[in-house]
């Protein structure tokens, strides 16, 4: 509230708000009025608490009914919107803002068309994913009028990325945090990256959605070269069940290392990783904690990697 607060005195105007679906469900944004709502897309995530996919789409929908202003990813064609007051962007389909063309190499570069203009932007972030974030962002902006959409375009260069989200830790070796927790996240992060290979460390929220965790370990498996297995916030549940979960998914089980203590997976991921391979450390992104048994202690994946690195003797 204090960061509100300063914003406010200084003159800011608009604020973003990631809306959970269960404060949808809770009613904890009823009385907000919002200017702007962007759907980006619906994956398999919180079934823990909504028990269906369909009762998750059904609730996201329902953000989306009203007739205020709405960005729309017309490529994930999952949930009922409104369509007055409604634009839409994609890649595949047609959209208000349509990705013409594009490329991934080394970054991301591609060409956006809104009616009949075609304007160009670039990107230093990686992976498909984010081409349709950063065409989300731009197309959000656009839709606000504080400027030009060719002025947007430019300052999108300027923008390295969120904390947390395919943030590289170190150049060289390649390694990089991301907070993808369910199969749909870690299939692009990996699809981002299957140009390399990929030693991939990840685990799965314990008290959470179990039937993710063998479609997160496939998902490993599809993409990965080498697989180290581990904790990320158990929780109430035993760290081991939770990897004998993950590993219902993986079918060859060559390339695993199973290692519950999460700093020794990372310890055994720097160790492992040859030249040309990028390390993906998954699930837990900017958070600097790991919850076990209720309580939070002090972890932060890339605070532990830069330690290691530190240290590390090839």
């Amino acid at each position: 509230m204090l960061n509100i607060k300063k914003a406010i005195e200084e003159g800011c105007e608009y604020f973003i708000m990631e809306v959970s679906s269960h404060a949808i469900v809770q009613n904890r944004i009823d009385g907000l009025d919002f200017y702007l709502k962007i759907f980006t897309n619906v994956t398999q995530d919180h079934l823990d608490y909504h028990k269906t996919l369909e009762n998750y789409v059904q609730v996201k929908s329902s953000f989306f009914a009203d007739e205020s202003k709405k960005l729309i990813n017309k490529d994930d064609q999952k949930i009922e919107f409104n369509p007055k007051n409604c634009r839409t962007y994609g890649i595949e389909n047609s959209a208000t803002y349509k990705v013409l063309a594009y490329s991934l190499n080394d970054g991301i570069s591609a060409a956006l068309a809104k009616i009949e203009k075609v304007y160009d932007f670039v990107s230093p972030m990686h992976g498909f994913f984010n081409l349709y974030n950063i065409t989300a962002a731009i197309s959000a902006v656009d839709m606000l009028e504080v400027a030009t959409l060719e002025q947007i375009c430019e300052a999108a260069e300027n923008f390295a990325g969120v904390a947390g989200r395919m943030e590289i830790v170190s150049e060289k070796p390649l390694i990089i945090v991301d907070f993808a927790h369910t199969p749909d996240g870690m299939e692009k992060v990996l699809d981002s990256m299957k140009s390399k290979d990929i030693v991939v460390v990840f685990g799965a929220g314990g008290d959470r959605d179990r039937s993710k965790r063998a479609k997160m370990g496939f998902m490993a498996s599809k993409y990965a070269k080498k697989i180290i297995v581990t904790s990320d916030n158990p929780r109430s549940e035993d760290p081991q069940k939770i990897i004998e979960d993950i590993l219902q998914g993986i079918k060859n089980q060559k390339s695993i290392i199973v290692e519950a203590d999460r700093k020794e997976a990372l310890k055994k991921a720097l160790k492992w990783q040859e030249e040309d391979e990028v390390i993906l450390v998954l699930g837990k992104g900017d958070e600097t904690y790991q919850e076990i048994n209720g309580k939070k202690f002090p972890f932060d994946d890339k605070n532990i990697i830069k330690k290691l690195m530190k240290n590390r003797i090839r």
